[in-house]
């Protein structure tokens, strides 16, 4: 990897100054009277009103449009393992992003535990304040416990970005890739190097769409039900996916493969390993900063349609498209949880966003700075969330929401 640009690095470090994000009043106070009602003794009258019917909260306080972006800095972008400190700058912008893209009021959480205990009693501790929990760059297989059990335990959306984000834009890639070759779900052949929080959740996401014939690797090898030294979560895995049993190596797997999803590290995938895969193969390598293989690096292979994580090359498979729409339909719906059919329905309608004359080997997905994206995503999910009931009561919704 090219070691990076000087001018930008110190652009980069001048942009963060001060921080990226900062708290705003809703409105302007510039009258005693404003102040009587936002401050003492008016805002008596909202506290008493929650007391007798705290679902007024969802409507009269910030918990109506808030999410919580909550850390413990152990498994940051590619960069592993940074604690919490050191994280607060993703988080900043990941709360950036959600307010850019989805009018979200969104707040970075960095918690100096890596004990699932600790971080499932502080999460619910604060929950009060805010509409929903975005859990964001846990390693696994803490991420895996500690999201069940704050979905089981609160009242509000909880989503872990890292693994159902990742897989619903995986989804709605594949989904205009495949509409771009030709092919079926349950005809593809799939390989998924990575077996982490991104990993497993793409694998059962591609599942549930009907694929049939998936092989996962971790650092190990090929997951399989030959394999002792599984974890709990790998064992699931192993029990529903690698039909044939494959147990060689990642270059073995991808010989006639339609398939490579790459969540896993830099430079693990060579050109030559590409050369068996399946004609009008399709390969996202999404690895960040550096993806499992580069662009420019499969010319002269099978593949037909390459996808990365990066924001310098076409196809840019990345989170930002799903999460600020999937949490503004959420709020907006009221919903009580973010369940499959909420995560399938803004997949669809990512995917939705290219149309027919669009769609290229260079265009299977939306600019993740096209603002059509969060408000097609919000309102897909919203009725998913009401169709699916996982809604509160109509009037517990954000004010204003269709």
């Amino acid at each position: 990897m090219e070691a990076p640009d000087v001018d930008f690095v110190a652009s980069t470090m001048d942009l963060h100054l001060g921080g990226k994000i900062h708290v705003a009043s809703s409105f302007p106070l510039t009258t005693r009277a404003q102040l009587s009602r936002a401050y003492t003794p008016g805002v008596a009258e909202v506290c008493r009103a929650i007391m007798r019917d705290p679902s007024i909260a969802f409507t009269h306080t910030m918990k109506s449009n808030t999410v919580a972006v909550v850390t413990d800095g152990t498994a940051v972008l590619g960069l592993g393992d940074i604690g919490p400190l050191a994280a607060e700058p993703v988080m900043a912008g990941k709360a950036m992003l959600f307010g850019e893209m989805g009018g979200v009021d969104a707040f970075p959480i960095c918690l100096d535990t890596t004990d699932p205990d600790e971080i499932v009693r502080t999460v619910k501790l604060i929950a009060p304040v805010f509409g929903g929990i975005n859990l964001e760059d846990i390693s696994a297989p803490r991420c895996f416990e500690i999201e069940q059990r704050l979905d089981a335990e609160l009242d509000i959306p909880v989503f872990h970005d890292d693994q159902h984000g990742t897989a619903v834009v995986v989804l709605a890639a594949l989904t205009n890739a495949l509409r771009l070759t030709g092919r079926d779900w349950a005809g593809l052949r799939v390989v998924i190097l990575g077996a982490g929080a991104a990993g497993v959740a793409c694998t059962r996401m591609l599942l549930a769409a009907g694929v049939r014939d998936v092989v996962v690797f971790d650092r190990t090898g090929s997951i399989s039900a030959a394999r002792t030294n599984l974890t709990s979560v790998k064992r699931s895995l192993a029990e529903t996916t690698n039909p044939r049993g494959f147990a060689g190596d990642v270059a073995g797997a991808l010989a006639g493969a339609d398939v490579l999803v790459g969540v896993s590290g830099p430079g693990l995938v060579r050109r030559e390993d590409l050369g068996a895969m399946a004609p009008d193969a399709i390969v996202l390598a999404m690895a960040n900063p550096e993806p499992e293989i580069f662009p420019e690096q499969v010319t002269g292979t099978p593949v037909r349609v390459m996808g990365t994580g990066r924001s310098d090359y076409p196809n840019q498979v990345n989170n930002v498209l799903a999460f600020p729409g999937i949490f503004r339909g959420a709020l907006d719906a009221g919903a009580t949880t973010i369940n499959g059919e909420m995560k399938i329905a803004a997949a669809w309608a990512i995917a939705g966003c290219v149309s027919d004359e669009e769609l290229e080997s260079g265009r299977i997905v939306p600019d993740v700075l096209d603002r059509r994206v969060p408000e097609a995503v919000a309102g897909a999910v919203a009725e998913a969330a009401r169709r699916s009931g996982v809604t509160r009561r109509a009037h517990e919704s954000r004010p204003g929401a269709g």
